[in-house]
């Protein structure tokens, strides 16, 4: 077994649910300083909420993956992976819900938003290649590995040049929320230094709740016996990535919207570096020999929903089905039918 079954099922419950309580407080707070720092520095709202947003709440996620593949559950490990970004998308298509202005994909324009789009599915592209060749190795880690590395390194330097100069500038509309010209520029620069002190801090104390709901949550589902490709794609995805839920929803609040908008975006991006960290973890060889048709079945998903942000990003319908975007209204139900069938498979 991957946990040891030491706690009860009450206890591992109450821990569980605080830990949710806290990553509803302090991502709160993480996002307030989140917002403060991008309107401070030239960082921007979307390479904020894309780069250090995204990977500071997904570090309960790769946790839990690096975690599952070192105990040789490939199918755990990567299903949570690929779970999470469908979850992840989900939630976007939720934040939406939550601006009744217009359709959040609409309000939310940026250039920067739409590299980001473009560059998950490459990412997730590499991922449908490997998993039609999963065996290659080099020292016993898949190609694909170095490749993500390499490629998402590549991509944030591209997604930096795009927020300096880009080359492409959305149609302002009255509901358009425009990023505000950052603060350094209107008034004398100050010190950032205790802000990014508290981001830190709450960044950590956001990542190790994440980490304690991902492992009572999967002492919770062992007590009913469910598959690893559930438990991965479903259970514990959802729940390392409740963190995102929280900072889109009170980014959305604040009308930060390209942050809450970059913050997904960006966490799926980072998400996909899971499964190439996971391979050096996994010892029996490529982590994608090991998998399953379930994870072929997430990744198929996550690239399909990654498809209709990005159409709904560059459409920007204004108003749609129960004011979300027709995107948002398509999310959702790929993803719940898509639990359905895991459910019944």
């Amino acid at each position: 077994m991957l946990i040891n079954l030491t706690q009860s099922l009450s206890t591992n419950i109450l821990i569980f649910v605080i830990a949710a309580l806290t990553i509803g407080v302090f991502g709160v707070r993480m996002t307030h300083v989140a917002r403060k720092l991008a309107m401070n520095t030239d960082i921007g709202e979307a390479l904020m909420g894309a780069v250090f947003i995204g990977a500071a709440t997904s570090l309960s996620g790769i946790i839990a993956s690096v975690t599952a593949a070192s105990y040789g559950h490939a199918e755990m490990s990567v299903s949570n992976a690929l779970g999470g970004i469908a979850a992840q998308t989900f939630f976007l298509a939720v934040a939406d819900m939550f601006y009744r202005r217009a359709n959040l994909e609409h309000a939310a324009a940026s250039a920067e938003n739409l590299m980001m789009g473009a560059f998950l599915i490459c990412l997730l592209s590499v991922h449908a290649v490997a998993f039609a060749a999963p065996d290659y190795q080099i020292m016993a880690i898949h190609p694909a590995s170095f490749l993500l590395l390499i490629g998402y390194i590549l991509g944030i330097r591209i997604l930096s040049k795009t927020h300096r100069m880009p080359m492409w500038l959305p149609r302002r509309t009255r509901e358009t929320r425009m990023e505000k010209e950052p603060a350094y520029r209107l008034h004398k620069r100050k010190s950032n230094t205790p802000l990014w002190i508290r981001f830190i801090v709450f960044s950590f104390i956001v990542g190790v709740a994440g980490w304690a709901l991902s492992k009572t949550g999967l002492v919770i589902a062992a007590e009913t016996e469910l598959s690893e490709g559930l438990v991965g794609g479903v259970f514990t995805a959802v729940s390392t990535s409740l963190p995102e839920l929280v900072i889109a929803i009170t980014a959305v609040r604040l009308r930060s919207l390209t942050l809450a908008v970059g913050d997904i975006i960006g966490g799926n991006a980072f998400d996909t570096l899971f499964i190439a960290v996971s391979d050096v973890a996994y010892r029996q060889g490529p982590i994608y020999a090991g998998i399953s048709p379930v994870e072929q079945f997430w990744l198929a998903v996550t690239i399909l929903m990654s498809g209709i942000l990005l159409m709904g990003l560059l459409h920007r319908e204004k108003h749609g089905i129960a004011n979300i975007g027709w995107e948002s209204f398509l999310v959702f139900l790929i993803y719940i039918g898509s639990l359905v069938y895991i459910a019944w498979t």
